[in-house]
């Protein structure tokens, strides 16, 4: 019997469609169905050109696909399947998220977990040829299943084509976070890769000091008890080589970015474009929490942009910003294998990043929500394709390494990559196949019965992977790849690379529909330089900067050396970006994010260019006379910016705008005191930062994690919005605060905790010793009538009911005393 009534089920039916247009529509970007409706932002895999101009005139279609006719009878065939008399009751589970018998193939499947696992643990080469049989066999799953090699050379034999040793570090491993993985799994990839000369990476989410030096040295700060530790050898390092640098900016700090070979902003990815990560509330465990500068048991999520990103230049910026904090680490952007990458490519390329890695729909993390995995993003051959058509058009293609993944299982995938453009080839879910993962597809639940995506510490007792295990992968891969080159007379991967005249259709075909291949086959010419010329080519430079003036001072250097006290003062000009950003990463570099015990104190007159005060370190101590642009103290990890207006302007600083947008984006730490205005942003994914600012644009603390935030004047709208950390006061002296404050999370309250009184008025006073500011003043000398008007915005904490959160007028928690005790560090 129906356990619901018609009109329930017709209800529930339009609120889960409502609830599936408005996560599309939030991915996309979008605000109004109005302006989803019509506007095309997809593309056709698979539908004829008659489908196309019938019923989706304009849109993006590349590569064929089913008639109009093929459409009927598969339509038909559900149709009989469905209203048969020998229909069985229940519906049929076609296996489309988890893998069924006869249901939907899956190309990482069950039987293939288990022979790559005999491949690889009991390093047997025969297994290995089992294991490619078996990829062989396939139905046809992804388009490169649809191409095969043909030749202009005769075969040579296999001791002349480059050793394995050279083609594995060309790999790189997908970017898991520690928090999506457990920690095993996250340092058995690190530890294989370093072995191997590739590189894995990070994931957003931070990395643990600790494995950034050789294992063997600081073991027992680990345990000898973990399993993938065992069998350990002379300078093995867990350090990821590509270090993530994501939306969420969890756990990016200055000796993160100084630690780094290679630094990846992933714009997007394949598997859930227009998101970012996901850790569900249960994965974060206090390890986590702390990696993360967040609070455990509260789910992290990087909203869809970056909030430092809203045009190539905003990353040309980013970009500029970690070429200046690390100096040797290359940058890489990540974006999404889609119709128009190539645009993007191109502008990428000019923006001055060294490497584009382009990420193919089929993957994801250990946290990925279900919705985001069926019908998001689009094959990497497609987007390989495109990119690489689109830079060598416009002469840009030997500026960048193109790095590609998404679905590699093979040396064949890496082969027919290569013959499509491709320098270097990632490596997500089939590294951690190879360590252990059984594809329970649970990952989300920290429920992995075998500890690779769990944080549960009596599931991570049952992972079985070792560094080993993946290097053997890696090096059967290789050898796969050598003996393909051999066959195809060919003695070095350099020698392919772009040559998709060496590809041609199989000749096969589809129970379907008929695919037109020719985009992915078509080229436009090859690189003037080669593959590992381009490689090896040194990080793309910016010129000289402010810092490197500032650095070849013999006083700032010598407090550097020697932990000394150093004024200066200078003069800054708007065309000085990222100041004090590679200063921070040398004293990161020798001390740590909390080590220096020097004290630079540098004072700047002028306009400051974008990102002043990037990713400062504890002991620097910067003024600025004058104005600033965006991204003022942007991942700063400690010391204390000071910024206050020209004495002779003739306004009132409170009345002015002089820093720009994002100010504090991804903060962890230090201290920010405004005498005027800041734009929109600002504390923005803040950590730990505390400042004092004399007002506001709109999303003022938005996705704010920790810290605190005091502002002395009125602000714009959408005030709070995401905020699951950390505390905000705001003077309304008119009363027009709380209908700017987005409700869904925060509550409002005025600041009756005698702790919570303590924590502002001394940020206050604060303020006005550092400043000077008249408003700041006011506020102290008559503090009683002051102290009413402010409101504090706390975020609700685990056992505050959604009925409380709604009470604007609650009374001081204990939740609220802990919050301020942890912030209040003045």
């Amino acid at each position: 019997m129906p356990t619901v009534t018609m009109e329930q089920a017709q209800k529930n039916y339009r609120k889960a469609v409502n609830t599936g247009l408005l996560k599309v529509l939030s991915k996309m970007g979008i605000s109004l169905f109005s302006s989803y409706c019509g506007a095309q932002i997809f593309e056709i895999y698979g539908l004829g050109k008659e489908v196309v101009e019938f019923s989706f005139r304009g849109s993006a279609s590349r590569i064929g696909g089913l008639t109009l006719d093929e459409l009927a009878r598969e339509t038909l065939t559900f149709w009989v399947r469905a209203f048969s008399e020998d229909t069985a009751k229940r519906l049929e589970n076609f296996g489309f998220i988890q893998f069924r018998p006869g249901g939907e193939y899956h190309g990482n499947n069950p039987e293939m977990s288990k022979l790559l696992h005999k491949a690889v643990r009991e390093k047997s080469e025969t297994a290995y040829a089992v294991y490619q049989q078996h990829l062989a066999n396939r139905p046809i799953t992804v388009f490169r299943d649809l191409l095969e090699f043909k030749s202009d050379r005769k075969p040579i034999p296999v001791g002349r084509v480059e050793p394995a040793s050279s083609i594995v570090e060309r790999f790189c491993t997908g970017g898991m976070s520690l928090g999506a993985i457990s920690r095993e799994t996250h340092e058995t990839i690190a530890i294989a890769m370093n072995r191997l000369g590739g590189k894995s990476n990070s994931g957003e989410g931070g990395e643990d000091p600790i494995r950034w030096k050789p294992l063997t040295d600081v073991v027992d700060g680990y345990s000898s008890t973990l399993p993938h530790l065992k069998g350990l050898r002379n300078g093995d390092t867990a350090t990821s080589a590509i270090k993530q640098v994501a939306s969420g900016r969890f756990g990016v700090t200055p000796t993160f970015l100084v630690n780094a070979d290679q630094l990846e902003i992933k714009v997007a990815q394949g598997a859930k474009p227009g998101e970012g990560g996901q850790l569900p509330g249960k994965k974060v465990s206090p390890y986590i929490a702390r990696l993360r500068n967040s609070k455990p048991g509260v789910p992290l999520i990087s909203p869809p942009p970056h909030h430092d990103i809203y045009s190539i230049e905003d990353l040309a910026q980013l970009i500029f910003d970690l070429h200046q904090v690390n100096p040797k680490a290359k940058v890489s952007v990540k974006l999404v294998s889609e119709a128009g990458i190539g645009t993007v490519a191109s502008g990428v390329a000019k923006a001055n990043a060294d490497i584009i890695q382009i990420s193919g729909y089929d993957g994801g993390t250990g946290a990925s929500p279900i919705s985001s995995i069926k019908h998001a993003g689009g094959p990497w051959e497609l987007g390989l394709a495109e990119t690489q058509q689109t830079l060598i058009g416009n002469g840009l293609r030997e500026r960048v390494i193109i790095r590609v993944d998404g679905g590699f299982k093979s040396g064949v995938d890496v082969l027919i990559a290569a013959a499509m453009g491709a320098d270097e080839y990632g490596f997500g879910t089939l590294a951690m196949i190879a360590t252990g993962c059984i594809m329970a597809r649970i990952c989300h639940t920290n429920n992995c019965p075998v500890g690779v995506a769990s944080q549960r510490e009596e599931l991570r007792a049952r992972f079985p992977g070792l560094p080993g295990d993946l290097v053997n992968f890696f090096l059967y891969i290789a050898e796969e790849v050598r003996g393909i080159l051999a066959q195809l007379g060919y003695e070095k991967l350099d020698d392919i690379i772009g040559r998709t005249d060496l590809l041609k259709p199989r000749d096969i075909s589809l129970v379907k529909t008929h695919l037109d291949l020719s985009y992915l086959l078509s080229s436009v010419g090859l690189p003037k330089r080669s593959s590992t010329s381009i490689r090896k080519q040194e990080v793309h430079s910016n010129g000289p900067v402010l810092d490197d003036t500032l650095l070849q001072d013999p006083e700032i250097m010598d407090a550097i050396e020697n932990e000394k006290m150093v004024h200066k003062t200078m003069s800054i000009y708007n065309v000085d970006r990222s100041v004090c950003g590679r200063i921070a990463g040398v004293i990161a570099k020798k001390y740590g994010d909390t080590g220096f015990a020097g004290q630079l104190n540098l004072t700047f007159n002028g306009s400051a260019g974008q990102s002043f005060a990037c990713f400062l370190s504890p002991g620097m101590n910067i003024r600025l006379v004058g104005e600033a642009n965006d991204y003022v103290g942007k991942g700063m990890a400690g010391g204390e910016v000071v910024i206050l207006p020209v004495e002779s302007t003739g306004f009132l600083p409170e009345d002015a705008t002089i820093v720009g947008n994002t100010c504090l984006y991804g903060a962890t730490g230090g201290l920010l005191f405004v005498r005027g205005k800041a734009g929109e942003r600002f504390a923005v994914r803040n950590s730990l930062a505390q400042a004092v600012v004399e007002g506001t644009g709109d999303h003022c603390c938005e996705y704010m994690t920790g810290g605190c935030v005091v502002v002395l004047g009125k602000v714009g709208r959408n005030v709070a919005a995401g905020m699951t950390g950390g505390l905000a006061y705001i003077l309304d002296e008119d009363d027009t605060l709380l209908p700017k404050v987005n409700k869904e999370i925060v509550k409002i309250q005025r600041v009756t905790s005698p702790v919570g009184q303590t924590q502002l008025k001394s940020l206050i006073q604060s303020h006005v010793e550092k400043t000077g500011s008249s408003k700041g003043a006011a506020i102290v000398e008559e503090w009683d009538k002051y102290l009413g008007m402010f409101w504090q915005l706390v975020p609700p904490s685990e056992e505050d009911t959604p009925e409380a959160n709604s009470d604007h007028h609650l009374k001081t928690t204990a939740g609220e005393e802990e919050q301020v005790s942890n912030t209040f560090a003045v």
